[in-house]
């Protein structure tokens, strides 16, 4: 487990860019080997964006170790050793890269909070983790001898045996002088590839074009099911049939405007909402499902309150889901399906 005293709260944007500083130190050239290369990646479309960097250590490490959920052993590069996690072992929620030489260690520790920074500007930039990372020796063989019995017989036995190898050959070494100056960079390096993400602004949260969101929930981007829990509610309002000023005069555009503040006036800041007609989709992070449940009903009560100044019914459907690409068709079916059973909020099952 991590060290309280150490982990700090970490964006993934910043751990990228650590991890990044920690591969590129295995692929380094030095005659100090054997090496050994430990990484977690979560899920398979994260470690396919780095396939070539580990494809390339791979030719230098005496074992390479990649960890991952998946159901059946993936297609990895040459020389890179899978181990498959279960979804629900705590080596699953690990963000986790270790390099060790008898004369060189970097570590980059980070369990998964479930959680989004609300000024990021993506879901998956700005999902938070606890972490801490060090280029100290001994703290890489540490954490080698600690994945090394977490692992266990899912290594496959030509890893098993280089990895006790090398371990035996770090203990008959001793650390080299100055890895302080080392460590107290990489910090710096960190803390300051995070201050990017923290001093960001929240934006307000208020309407968005489709376009944006989209970018914002990583629809084009590297993002993986399974992970990051989002709640989404599909909510759709409708107003009652209007008069000589009725849906196509002012007091419709009154009435539209008037849903459109009510439903802005329960986001959080890092919450997002788009529009199409009369439908709306509603974007949370970092909310439980029996929350999402409560954020269903409390719209509908605003909404039943409003009245006779706002002469519209909402009717929501909600999910919370871990699967990418969102599942907004689902969302717009269910509430199709919910107006006709005259009901204010029907949920998806979970995923």
């Amino acid at each position: 487990m991590l060290d309280a005293t150490a982990a700090r709260r970490l964006t993934k944007r910043t751990l990228v860019t650590v991890s990044h500083a920690i591969e590129q130190a295995a692929l380094a050239a030095a005659e100090d080997g054997p090496m050994v290369v430990f990484a977690l990646f979560q899920r398979m479309p994260y470690f396919d964006r780095e396939r070539q960097v580990y494809e390339q250590i791979a030719l230098r490490a005496a074992a390479t170790v990649v960890g991952l959920v998946a159901t059946e052993p993936p297609a990895l590069p040459g020389g890179v050793h899978a181990v498959l996690l279960d979804d629900k072992e705590e080596l699953a929620r690990e963000w986790t890269v270790v390099v060790l030489t008898p004369r060189f260690g970097a570590v980059l520790v980070a369990h998964d909070l479930e959680q989004v920074q609300p000024a990021a500007p993506t879901l998956e930039s700005g999902r938070l983790f606890e972490g801490r990372s060090s280029f100290r020796r001994d703290e890489a063989l540490h954490e080698a001898l600690r994945l090394r019995t977490q692992l266990g017989d899912r290594l496959p036995p030509a890893a098993r045996t280089a990895v006790d190898a090398a371990v035996e050959r770090v203990r008959d070494l001793p650390a080299t002088p100055g890895e302080s100056r080392a460590d107290a960079a990489l910090r710096l390096f960190a803390d300051q590839a995070e201050l990017l993400v923290t001093r960001r602004r929240a934006d307000a949260p208020a309407l968005r074009e489709e376009a944006e969101v989209q970018r914002w929930t990583g629809a084009a981007g590297v993002t993986a099911s399974g992970v990051l829990p989002v709640a989404m509610l599909a909510v759709r309002v409708t107003h009652a049939a209007g008069g000589q000023e009725g849906p196509i005069g002012r007091t419709a555009t009154r009435q539209q405007q008037a849903a459109v503040e009510l439903l802005v006036a329960r986001l959080r800041p890092g919450d997002r909402a788009t529009k199409a007609g009369d439908d709306f989709l509603l974007y949370l992070p970092n909310l439980s499902r029996d929350d999402a449940v409560s954020f269903a009903y409390a719209v509908v009560a605003d909404f039943a309150a409003a009245a006779p100044f706002l002469d519209g019914t909402v009717t929501v459907a909600l999910t919370v889901t871990r699967r990418r690409p969102l599942p907004e068709d689902q969302l717009r079916q269910a509430l199709d399906w919910a107006l006709t059973q005259n009901a204010p909020v029907v949920t998806l099952p979970p995923d």
